[in-house]
């Protein structure tokens, strides 16, 4: 009888199952855990991620206390999960080499099987970093100042574009270094300034030729004065007007600095000198609005010197570029308005001829990484520039417009496209 007992394996079974049973359900509990642990902590991270990206976009002028608490209350809107507990997220804000918002996070989830063996609850950490505004610009306006500009409100119309313009560029500088603009009003000449008239860069030859005096009433020019053995007497530099044509070719294409010869900006004491003269780089947002303010029309139009000039504020002498700082990417962009044709620079009244100058230029700026704007205001019935759409950057960049209003919703998309370039995550 305890022979067969002991040699009956009918009924195995269900002793087995209960020795197995524990570690079984052991197993799976855990596995349970870990899967909801992960789960967790992948939802904990895609919310961290959220709130940094939320908070970017003040973070640079909150304090560091009303920064934590809107990264408290953001984070907690977005992830709510009974079984985690002792959520801390801590937010650091630095403006090293451009804008980052560091998210640090960490918290608790506590287990329902995997105490089983000790472990009640797991810790969970992640990080989150949002960086933007590493990217600083340097803007070069060239702007048509030229007589048509007076007609159908044009110049009213630029003036209140280019303040809109400068005052979204401003609000996307979150630090002073970030946006630097320059003004450069053209007409067939430009006006660098009459108290320049010391500077090394300024060449006087041409000036002379017809500004002084003979010793015979009889000769106006330097050049029939002195065929005639006269004296000539020069006009007194302080007297000049501040204006400027176009430099010896092929300088009129070129950033060169001047610094001697034909590398000078020649004076000439044009008539219809532009009642603004250009301002150089700069962030003094009151001294750039108030140029555009005591802009006025005269004058003929030669696109060619505005452009380069713009070129030469945002690269080189005589203009004062501030320092490249490593940490930061730079975009330098250069907007041409003009609402006519070429009709007249230091050489020629043939437009084709000073197209043929100033599609080299445009082919220079943009070969130098220059991002070039141009613009048309055709309220008369011209053509449209194939050269003007040419020296733009690209297709985009070229706008044909047909009304002065225009010239402001221009100006306004143009000014959200580089705010959004400077400010991009």
């Amino acid at each position: 009888m305890l022979a067969r007992f002991l040699t009956n394996a009918r009924g195995g079974v269900a002793p087995l199952m209960a020795v197995v049973a524990v570690p079984v359900m052991a197993a799976v509990g855990m596995a349970v855990d870990y899967s909801r642990v992960n789960a967790d902590r992948t939802a904990f991270q895609v919310a961290l991620d959220a709130t940094a990206l939320m908070l970017s976009k003040d973070a640079a002028t909150e304090s560091s206390a009303s920064l934590q608490t809107e990264a408290t209350n953001t984070f907690n809107s977005l992830y709510n999960r009974p079984e985690v507990t002792n959520v801390t997220v801590t937010p650091t804000y630095t403006s090293s080499g451009g804008s980052k918002l560091t998210l640090n996070g960490t918290a608790v989830v506590h287990t329902n099987f995997l105490g089983v063996i000790g472990i009640s609850q797991v810790d969970i950490s992640a990080m989150s970093v949002s960086t933007w505004g590493n990217t600083r610009l340097r803007v070069a306006l060239v702007l048509d100042n030229t007589g048509s500009m007076a007609d159908a409100d044009k110049i009213d119309a630029l003036k209140t574009a280019s303040h809109n313009l400068l005052s979204q560029l401003q609000q996307a500088a979150v630090h002073a270094e970030d946006v630097y603009v320059s003004i450069v009003p053209f007409v067939k000449d430009v006006n660098v300034g009459p108290e320049n008239y010391g500077q090394s860069w300024i060449r006087w030859d041409l000036w002379e030729e017809v500004n002084g005096n003979c010793s015979s009433t009889k000769y106006t020019t330097k050049t029939t004065c002195q065929s005639h053995s006269k004296t000539w007497t020069p006009a007194a530099h302080n007297t000049w007007n501040g204006c400027v044509t176009d430099r010896d070719q092929n300088f009129d294409t070129t950033n060169t600095a001047p610094t001697t010869g034909s590398t000078l900006y020649p004076a000439e004491q044009y008539s219809s000198c532009p009642a603004t003269s250009v301002l150089g780089l700069s962030n003094d947002w009151t001294a750039l609005n108030g140029k555009i303010d005591t802009m006025a029309p005269a004058g003929n139009t030669n696109q060619a010197i505005g452009l380069q000039l713009g070129w030469q504020t945002l690269t080189a002498a005589p203009y004062t570029v501030p320092a490249i700082d490593p940490d930061y990417k730079y975009q330098t962009v250069i907007i041409l308005l003009t609402d006519g044709l070429n009709t007249q620079d230091r050489w020629y009244t043939s437009a084709s001829s000073i197209d043929t100058r100033q599609k080299k230029t445009c082919d220079n700026i943009k070969a130098a990484g220059i991002t070039l704007y141009t613009v048309q205001v055709n309220t008369g019935g011209d053509p449209t520039s194939t050269l003007l759409q040419s020296c733009a950057t690209d297709a985009g960049k070229f706008f044909l417009l047909t009304s002065a209003g225009q010239i402001i919703t221009t100006f306004g998309q143009i000014g959200t496209s580089l705010s959004k370039l400077r400010l991009a995550m």
